[in-house]
Order: C-alpha cells, then structure tokens, then sequence
C-alpha cells in the first residue's frame, strides 16, 4: 500500500498529459471516462473494515451473517468503491471486557478505517477512548448505553437507537395504564445502570418512580436471582421493568415463574432484549413461551420497505453455520456496513486520502512485547467521521441520518404483548408522537397534533386477565400499615382513645373504617396514637412523621394546607372546613325608636321626598278640572299633604279625575304597596327576633383591636395567623380543652381571656351546640379548606380511597355517619345583626326611578297641551280687547309683553271648562267676521 501511495502522483500525471494530447480529437465521453479512471487510480485495491462483538450471542449469531452480505453486496455493486474491495477483519469478544479490549487493539493494529461494534457498553467505554486517540470511527450497532452520546467519545457512532428513547417510552407506556411506581431489575453494568437512570428521569417527569432498583451481577447464578426475586416480591409495586441481556435474560422469568410471580395482578415490562431473543429462535417452544406470557416488551420499530422485505427474504441463504434466526440487531449491522462504504465514497469524491502515521505518543514503547506502535492514526480519520455524520440515505432499518446529537432521526419503538405461541403488536411508540395505534411514517406524514391521546390496544395481562392491574400491593412482608391517630384532649366526637378494639373511636374513624369496606382489596392497618393525651398534639408534626416513613398515614381531624400538601398526599376531603370567628354576645335592649329600624335614613328621606313629589304631581294635573283640588291657596297647600300622605294607607277621599292624574296615583300607589308590605316584614324581624351585639364584627375588626385571641391547642391556626395575617403572637392564647373556651369567652379581655375565639367551622358547631348557643360567630369564614386523610407522597391508596370517599357521600353514608356523631340540637352559627335586616335604597331604586319617570312623562303631556290652548288663546290677546280670563271681564292691555306672564298663570289657573268655552265662542265670532267683512262690531262686547 505504502508503494501505491508513493507512485500514485507520477501515475497521475502521466495519465493527464495523455488525456491532454487526446483532447483535440478525443469526444467528451472518452474524457470523462479518463477523469473516472483518474480518481479510481488514487484509491487503494482493498480496504480493511474491523468488526468486533461476541461471535456466540444472540446479537452476534444475527450479525456476522449480515455483515459478511453487506461485504459482499458492497463489492458487488459497481457504484460503491469502484476498484476497491472492502475486507471485513472480524474478532470475537467472548462476552468479556477485558478480552474485548484486548481483541480490539488488535483489531485496530490492522489499519482498519472504521470498526463495527462492539455489542458490549462496557467495551465501547474503553475502545471509544482508543478510536478517539487514533481517529477510527466506531460504528456499533448493538451498544445502546446512553452515556455513550457524551462528548467524550466523539468517534463514536452508534447506528442503533439509544436506550435514551427506549426507557422514555417505557415510562409512556406506565403513565398510560396510571402506574405511579416500577421495581427496575437490571444487570449491574454501564449499560444496565445508565439505562436504569434515564427510566428514573423519565418516570420522574411522569410524577411517577422507582421505588427500587434490583441489580444483578453480570453472571448471577440461580439462587442469586431467586434471593433478588423473593426480596422485590414482599414489597409495594407489582410492576417489574426488566432490563438485563438477552443471553440471559429469560433466567429472570424461569425463577419469576417458579415463585409464582407470573400470576394476575404482576406486570412485567421488558426492554428489547426480549424480543431480539424470541425474534432471534426460528421456532421457540413451548417451554420458553409459557416463561413470559402476559409480558409487555419493545422492540426495534424498523419500517416495512421493499429493501427490508428483499433483504429477509434472502436472510435463509446469507445464514451462515452456526448461526441463528433473524432480530433487528442484524439490520442494524448490515446498514453499518453500508453507511461506512457509502461514506467511504463520499470521502474519496472529496479527495479523502487513506493513510496511516505513527503516534509519537507511543514511540517509547517500542521495548514493550504489546505492540503498540502497531497501533497508527488514520490521517484521514477526522473528515471521514464527518462525512459518515452527514449521511443521509433508506438502509433496510429504515432512514440513515443523525441529528445533532449524533442520535439516529425518527427513533420508534413497537409495543408488543406476549401471548400464546407468540406475540401481538399493541402499538407504537416514536420520540415525536408518543404511543399510537398507526406505525410512526404514517404519522411523520400527518400533522402534528399536541393534543393526541396516548392509545394502545388492549393486553392481555398474566394470569390471562384483561382488567388493567392495579400495579400495586401491600407490602407482602407481615407488616400491617401503621395508622396514626392524633391523641385529641378536645373535641373527641371526632376522634378519641377507645378501650374496644381497634383502640380509638370517633367520626373521622368511622369515615374511614368506611373507605376502606368499600376497596376492592384488603387493608391491614393498625391504628397508633400520636401524643400524650394530656394535650392536643401539633398536627403538623404528626404530618412530617407521615412525611418521613415513621407512619404509613394519619387518620383523624389532619386539615389539608398548602404546607401538609407539599410533603405528604391527602384523599378528596371527607368534611367542609374553614376558619371562623366566635365571640361573647349579650343581648340588645328594646328601643322606643325601634319603629324607625326598618329603613335606612336614606330611605327615610326618600320615600318622604317622594310622598310630596306625587302629591304636588297629582294637584298640577287635577287642579284645572277636579274642584277638589281648587280653592284658596292655603286650603290648597293642606289639599297636597292631606292627599301625599293618606295615600300611604289608601284613605284618600279626593277623586282623581285626569287620565294623566289616575296614571300617575296607579304607579305610585303601587310603589307604596311594596314599600309598606316590607316595612311590615322588616319591622316583624326586628321585634320578634332575639338581636345580639357583639364589639367585634369580624377578622378585619379582631386584627384590627389590640385583644387576645384563643386559639385550639395544636391547631395550624396558631401559624396562620402569626404567619399569614401578622397577629403578634403574644396576643394569642393556647385553649386546651371546652372548659378553656367557655371560661376565656366568658371573662373577656378585662378579666384575663381573650375577645374572641379563631378556629375551624366544625369544632365551633360543636362548641356552639354544646354550649346551647350561648356564643355567636362574626363575619364569614376566611379560609376554605377540608379535613382528609393524609398518606406518603405517591401513595396509590390515596387515590383509591378518594373514589372511595366520592362514592361514600354520593350513596349517603357519609351524612349518615355525620348524623350518628354530631346529633346536637343546631343553632343559628351566624350573629343576627341589625343592620343588615335594614331596608335600604338600593333595593328599592327601580321603583322610585318607575314612579318618577311616569310623573315627569304625565307633566311633559300636561304641559304641552297647555302651550297648545294657549297659542289659539293667543291673538285675541294681541288685538287689544281681552277677556279677563279670571274674572271673564273686558279690558284694554296697554303692554302685551309686561302682562304676558301673568295671562299665562292666569290662563293655566282658569278651569278647563272655561277654557273649553272660550276657545269655541272665539271660533263662532270668527266664523261671523268673515260672514260679515265690512262690518264694524267689535271682537268683544263690554260686560
């Protein structure tokens, strides 16, 4: 090769000084060909390809046979490396790292321009290093750690899917069937932990986890997974990810089987060594079917092209001896072969030159018997990596092209469900459009759609049951949950120490003794008390103490807050609750005023002001034609009062004759209708309704005053108020039993107890009843909260025992059990105030505003029709000889202008009668004057 490289630019230049004299009479086919033939001359006869993996595996039984017809379709095929033939150089790894490193600086020893392989993680690690040092790209088809994607190793390729997406769609596949927590068992190498982390950080996103991770030495005997296998059987989770390889794989399912735990209610996931090993035996039997039925496992997604249809049917004829049946991994190989020689091509268009240099790193080793200065760098290696990375063509696997992140585009997985004499594919996985029921390129064609819901098929489950898991158990180990109960001093209706089994009683006990009859599964439990029954114990702590696995849950009077939530996980809330406030009330004393109580004094001046606005109203539209309504100014003035006020008890005696003056007396006696039935009823309340007075209205009033403040022993009341309303905790007062309520509340302030009382609703309504509703609470609840049970964070029973306490308040029991505790004769819980039993104005604006606009409506009318009268009254007026309208006398108007005013009011005063007649005689005497023109009669005769 070295003698090729050395004559290479002589051989070139002979060959284009030919090609020059033939250019005159040459055509340009003859030209092109000679350029072709130039390239071809730069390129060696032969170029050595390494691969490296175990010869006797599953992996390896399926690749050597693709690899060796790679070779052979590579050479066969005139466009790839013309005059090159590429040579595979093939070393057995023998299922060990440190023989695999050894065999693979052997391998490299050998100039080769890329290596294919290694199957083992643990040997990629330490060859990657190599191949880093003397630039060779790895091409491995079967390492699937995820930490090889790490910029340290940049030479290396990986040609297969990462376990990165692989454990990302095991953790989609928990969360659709609403798993919260998976046992990982797994081999306990770089590949079995790095993948086992990805799945806790995808399980995580998932609010879902580990809750342990079961590793095995590479190896293990029998009886070590038998102890493995009997430890994860006695705890929570019944869901097994199973990641180990495929060699030995199907060891974990024999021992599982014997120990019963391929029985209903396990579920068991593997990764995709399962089906590379069942894909991998032309006919399992059925000894090792009857191993994993009802097990889920993915595997490889490579799509169904003509080149993969092509390449299996052949796949009986490239076997070679000793070899076994087809899985993904041999595809996967078979393109690894062709992105290098395809590569490879690119790299010799672009005028890539192989040659090798020695590393002057190892030139003081020549006395060592390794020999490693057999070990060169390939000059060439940096722009063949590149060029490998920019690839882009159908392999029989699919598409051959990285990303960014030297990951392989459109990673998919099939989610299969072993059954029977085989398996059934239940879906897909792909890393842009999670699971699905349509193979990934169908989707990659459709629009993206953020919204699609996760489906898959239905399995079939161990135990050959279709219902969903449950995934979980109680811990198998004799160990019922430990319950805790807080120690309560106080308020013992809803929780209290019993001498009878179980040990305590009380209503949140009964709510959940409930819960729990109504579970599909049984619950041991036993109930512990938490505290020293002499007081109340801090109920935040009893919390934590769920919070640190000191107590599996806390059952009792535990009330969900913002903080309890962060730490723990409570069920749906079995009782209403929120903070309120009580106080010492007395009892009001009777007015003599108490008449005027009712409304407002708003109202009051209203309806006054609207009593004389109707009645003034009702005299301007009758005055003209109702006698009643005339006279002398001052019987006139007693007329609008007497009429404005007696219409309050519909006594008036004065007719109404006017359209307009009825319309306006409906409306308004309407109006006063509803103001006198609700004064009556207003009054009633008042009167007959014991009132109760109290200085503090509420929490705003109790903040705002400078007096102590009681509050239950225990209660997260206390924080509350220091922390969130910044009450100075040296107002607040600790109560640590009935009689500390009933005594603080009686003395008051002055005499050493406190203003009022801050707790939660459900212990005031007992202390209320029970102190025969001596007490009152002020203002409305400012907190609304709940009491639940609490439990450890990601606890599954939370969940089931919250449907459970749904399905207790849908059917009735939880009122019923409600009634059994609290059977205390009720109060009324809120304080009646005075003033909120007031009438005021605003309820009452849209009859005024009625009222008022049909009164100035009935004025327009009135009005206008008087202008009207008065325009035709008008020009005898003008003409000098008037009739006093007043007095019906002639006289003669010396200023039109200074009496017109007065004719005005005098005309609106005249009686509509009069008016009437004197209208129609001035329309008879006009009649006359045009009958008679030249006559000289005057308009008006003198009286």
């Amino acid at each position: 090769m070295e003698v090729l490289l050395i004559n290479r630019p002589t051989h070139a230049c002979k060959t284009r000084a030919l090609a020059f004299i033939l250019l005159m009479w040459v055509p340009m086919e003859v030209m092109a060909r000679t350029e072709n033939a130039t390239h071809l001359s730069t390129r060696p006869s032969s170029l050595n390809i390494g691969a490296l993996f175990t010869l006797n595996s599953v992996i390896g039984r399926a690749a050597k046979p693709a690899i060796y017809a790679a070779i052979d379709d590579v050479n066969s095929d005139p466009s790839i490396l013309p005059g090159t033939k590429l040579e595979v150089i093939l070393h057995n790894t023998n299922c060990s790292v440190f023989l695999g490193t050894v065999e693979a600086l052997q391998l490299i020893g050998n100039d080769v321009v890329a290596a294919i392989g290694p199957q083992s993680s643990g040997i990629a690690h330490v060859i990657s290093h190599v191949v880093n040092e003397l630039h060779v790209p790895l091409l491995s088809f079967a390492a699937t750690d995820p930490s090889l994607a790490a910029l340290q190793y940049p030479y290396f390729v990986r040609t297969t899917q990462s376990d990165h997406f692989q454990m990302y769609a095991v953790a989609d596949v928990v969360e659709h069937y609403g798993w919260k927590e998976v046992i990982a068992i797994f081999v306990d190498d770089d590949c079995g932990r790095n993948g086992i982390s990805i799945l806790g950080d995808a399980l995580a996103k998932k609010r879902s986890k580990i809750s342990y991770k079961a590793a095995f030495s590479p190896g293990a005997s029998n009886n070590t997974i038998n102890e493995l296998l009997v430890g994860v059987n006695l705890m929570e989770s019944r869901v097994f990810v199973v990641h180990v390889n495929p060699d030995s794989g199907l060891t974990i399912f024999s021992v599982a089987k014997s120990l019963g735990m391929m029985t209903a209610g396990y579920v068991w996931i593997a990764t995709d060594w399962l089906p590379s090993h069942l894909d991998s035996l032309e006919s399992p039997g059925l000894d090792t079917m009857n191993l994993v039925q009802g097990v889920v496992a993915l595997r490889h997604h490579t799509p169904d092209t003509d080149l993969k249809k092509s390449f299996m049917s052949r796949w009986k004829k490239l076997k070679h001896e000793g070899s076994s049946g087809f899985n993904s991994y041999a595809l996967y190989a078979y393109d690894s072969i062709w992105l290098a020689a395809r590569a490879l091509e690119v790299f010799f268009n672009e005028g890539g030159k192989i040659s090798f240099s020695d590393d002057p790193k190892l030139k003081d080793t020549n006395r060592s018997t390794l020999h490693l200065t057999s070990l060169r760098i390939f000059d060439g290696g940096q722009q063949y990596l590149q060029t490998i990375l920019k690839m882009n063509f159908t392999g029989v696997s699919g598409q051959i092209q990285f990303d960014q992140d030297k990951y392989l585009v459109h990673p998919a997985y099939e989610i299969l469900n072993i059954g029977g004499t085989g398996s059934r594919r239940i879906g897909y996985w792909s890393n842009s459009t999670g699971l699905s029921l349509i193979a990934p390129e169908m989707l990659y064609k459709k629009p993206f759609s953020a919204n699609t819901t996760a489906q898959l098929y239905s399995a079939i489950w161990p135990g050959e049951t279709t219902a969903r898991p449950r995934g979980w158990v109680f811990p198998n180990n004799g160990a019922p949950l430990r319950i805790a109960v807080p120690y309560q001093v106080i308020f013992q209706d809803f929780v209290a120490k019993d001498k009878s089994p179980p040990g305590v009683r009380g209503y949140c006990i009964d709510v959940f003794e409930a819960a729990v009859s109504l579970l599909p599964y049984a619950v041991p439990h036993n109930y512990v008390l938490y505290g020293n029954g002499k007081r109340n114990p801090e109920v935040s702590n009893l919390v934590f103490e769920v919070a640190q696995n000191n107590f599996d849950a806390a059952v009792g009077d535990v009330t969900i807050t913002t903080n309890r939530t962060r730490i723990v996980d409570f069920t749906q809330p079995y009782m209403e609750s929120g903070l309120v406030v009580v106080v010492p009330v007395k009892e009001q004393k009777a007015s003599p005023w108490a008449f005027l109580k009712p409304f407002t004094y708003q109202m009051w001046l209203v309806t006054g002001a609207f009593f004389l606005f109707v009645g003034a109203v009702v005299w301007i539209l009758e005055h003209r034609m109702n006698q009643e309504f005339r006279g002398p100014p001052r019987k006139q003035l007693m007329t609008i009062f007497w009429f404005s006020f007696s219409t309050m008890f519909f006594s008036h005696r004065e007719n109404t004759v006017s359209t307009l003056g009825r319309l306006v007396l409906i409306i308004w006696l309407f109006v006063v209708l509803i103001i006198t039935s609700s004064y009556t009823a207003s009054l009633t309340s008042i009167l007959t309704v014991q009132q109760l007075t109290s200085r503090i209205e509420g929490i705003d009033s109790l903040i705002a005053s400078n007096d102590p403040i009681g509050v239950q022993d225990g209660s997260f009341a206390w924080k509350y108020l220091v922390d969130e309303l910044k009450i100075a905790e040296a107002r607040l007062v600790k109560l640590k039993n009935m009689e500390n309520y009933i005594e603080a509340l009686r003395y008051g302030p002055k005499r050493g107890g406190v203003a009022a009382i801050v707790d939660e609703l459900p212990y005031i309504e007992v202390f209320m009843s029970n102190t025969k509703c001596k007490f009152r609470t002020v203002g409305q609840e400012f907190t609304k909260s709940g009491m639940g049970f609490a439990f450890q964070r990601d606890s599954p029973l939370a969940v089931d025992l919250s449907t459970a306490i749904l399905q207790l308040s849908e059917n009735g029991d939880l009122q019923k059990i409600h009634n059994k505790w609290f059977t205390h004769n009720e109060c009324s819980i809120q304080m009646n105030e005075v003033d909120s039993d007031r009438l005021s104005l605003t309820s009452f604006w849209g009859l005024f505003l009625i009222c008022g606009v049909a009164c100035f409506l009935s004025l327009t009318v009135f009005f206008c029709r008087i202008l009207c009268q008065y325009r035709r009254f008008l020009p005898a007026a003008v003409e000098g000889d008037v009739e006093d309208i007043g007095s019906g006398s002639t006289r003669s108007r010396p200023s039109i202008r200074s009496a017109s005013f007065k004719n005005l009011m005098d005309f609106v005063d005249t009686k509509e009668e009069k008016i009437k007649h004197m209208l129609k005689r001035k329309g008879s005497d006009s009649k006359h004057d045009e009958a008679s023109p030249s006559s000289n009669v005057p308009l008006h005769s003198p009286s």
